[in-house]
């Protein structure tokens, strides 16, 4: 995974519900000129559609059809909530996520992103390591193993 930047992980991070860890992972790639402001609605709309939830603890946030327009370049972004967010709907039925994947992919290219994490965090094991991970260094180590 190339498009992996130590600017783009933030670690240790706490959120109270699953929109704002959307709007942070999001966030992310509006700072560091991935994608327009308005991506980020798309990506908040995308879940609202469809859940980003992936199980194992993991979500990985990306536009709608819509969303694209906003796309500048291919990015992804990482956020560590080592005390997880829930992203069900349904208060009953728990969907903890400790690691957020944003995700912006111009012409396909997400896609083989989407791939490579979904295959990396099949592993519970993997996902233990990522939320455990104490540096962006570290984080990016265990997903240069995906490739």
């Amino acid at each position: 995974m190339d498009a992996l930047d130590k600017d783009m992980i933030l670690l240790n991070q706490e959120v109270k519900t699953k929109e704002d860890a959307i709007k942070m992972a999001g966030g992310l790639l509006v700072d560091h000129g991935y994608v327009e402001a308005p991506y980020v609605d798309s990506m908040l709309a995308r879940n609202r559609d469809v859940s980003v939830y992936m199980g194992n603890f993991i979500a990985i946030p990306h536009g709608t059809g819509d969303g694209k327009q906003y796309i500048k370049k291919t990015g992804i972004s990482i956020v560590q909530l080592p005390w997880g967010v829930d992203f069900a709907d349904d208060p009953a039925d728990e969907k903890l996520v400790t690691v957020v994947f944003g995700i912006a992919g111009l012409n396909g290219e997400h896609l083989q992103l989407l791939s490579q994490i979904a295959l990396f965090c099949s592993d519970i094991n993997n996902v233990e390591k990522l939320a455990d991970a104490q540096s962006p260094d570290e984080i990016i180590n265990l997903l240069k193993e995906v490739e």
